[in-house]
């Protein structure tokens, strides 16, 4: 790649997508392409190949996704294998069709079981069952970076795929029902110190943002805190969370994620069925893919106090063990990476305190 070499971020305005695209503007890529979901329905296979025909990327990093928690991924199944199918086939497919000279593929580290050895190794792929709650979305995940591979050793293509752990950071969603466990639990913790101080202004600017459950801003407040404590467990003196509380979890800060993207674009190609790294000269044989983490855990209960501490919520963490926990532990193995030349700078509680930093900031416009 160089910089004037044209490139497609899938899913620009997301997570991950954002920030790739950030990172690449300030290294001095100067033909990057976006199109929001109003702009391109990556669903509608003549609207992606009429995009191809148009602007022909060069480059294409497929960052766009369906993705959510436990509780999205437990209600909305079908969403989440069918939208996302539908999303790699065309964009993969077309990338194929218009030849572009490279693709970045973004998976998850659900593609592994359930009880896989930890911490997980790209090898442990399809070795055993995986995660009942996000089963759906795992398989859409595993056939997208199986899909790479196939045209890799069919065709002699140049599609590679990365499988980042837990995710957070800037244009994160924040949503108390379908947003994944950090983003959830720093906004449900940051509504509990609200009412707690009995700091109505700052509920009523967060719920101006984003409204829950039907309620909004102009909900009487009493209303607010009755749902608020109904529906989410939010009280003044006390929040709930979901299970137990002792599911080990690993986290990444989104920017590292999307770091490791641009390091991958620009140092790892796959090639003859290998991925071979021009920075670290080393070569990981048979794979097109590798995980992307950190390889440190904590507790969802330490995290949570993490939260609070940065929050300054000073009310009482309970959780609720007769809602699911997810998988028992999710650790990954980031050695193959490491092997190709990178390595995570961001640790949690740094990245927890920027998280909530931003949320105050582009969120809601609140200072107290």
């Amino acid at each position: 790649m160089n910089q004037t070499t044209k490139i497609y971020i899938a899913g620009h305005k997301g997570l991950v997508g954002s920030a790739i695209w950030h990172i690449l503007e300030r290294r001095g890529y100067s033909n990057l392409v976006g199109r929001t979901h109003s702009e391109l329905d990556l669903m509608d296979p003549v609207a992606v190949r009429d995009f191809f025909d148009t602007e022909r990327p060069d480059v294409v990093v497929l960052a766009a996704a369906l993705v959510g928690g436990i509780m999205a991924n437990s209600t909305r199944p079908a969403d989440f294998i069918y939208n996302n199918l539908q999303i790699q086939q065309n964009v993969i497919g077309e990338a194929y069709r218009h030849k572009v000279s490279k693709l970045l593929f973004l998976g998850s580290t659900c593609i592994y079981p359930r009880m896989a050895p930890q911490p997980m190794r790209e090898e442990c792929l399809l070795t055993s069952a995986l995660e009942s709650t996000n089963e759906p979305y795992a398989i859409s995940k595993i056939a997208g970076m199986k899909m790479c591979d196939a045209f890799n050793r069919q065709y002699g293509t140049n599609y590679i795929a990365v499988m980042p752990t837990n995710l957070y950071g800037p244009n994160d969603n924040f949503d108390l029902v379908g947003s994944h466990v950090l983003p959830a639990m720093l906004r449900k913790i940051f509504l509990a110190k609200c009412l707690m101080d009995n700091n109505e202004e700052a509920v009523r600017k967060d719920l101006a943002r984003r409204p829950v459950q039907g309620i909004t801003a102009d909900t009487p407040f009493s209303e607010i805190v009755s749902i608020l404590n109904s529906e989410f467990n939010i009280q003044q003196s006390k929040l709930t969370l979901w299970g137990t509380g002792t599911p080990l979890r690993e986290f990444l800060w989104s920017e590292d994620m999307a770091e490791a993207c641009v390091y991958m674009l620009e140092n790892v190609d796959a090639v003859g069925g290998n991925l071979v790294s021009h920075t670290s000269k080393h070569t990981v044989p048979n794979t097109n893919f590798v995980n992307v983490g950190t390889g440190i855990e904590h507790t969802i209960s330490q995290v949570a106090q993490m939260v609070a501490e940065e929050v300054g919520y000073k009310g009482r963490i309970e959780f609720d063990p007769s809602k699911p926990d997810g998988t028992p532990r999710k650790l990954t193995d980031p050695s193959r990476l490491h092997s190709l030349g990178w390595h995570h700078s961001v640790e949690l509680r740094d990245g927890i305190r920027w998280l909530y930093e931003w949320y105050r900031t582009h969120l809601i416009k609140f200072k107290g």
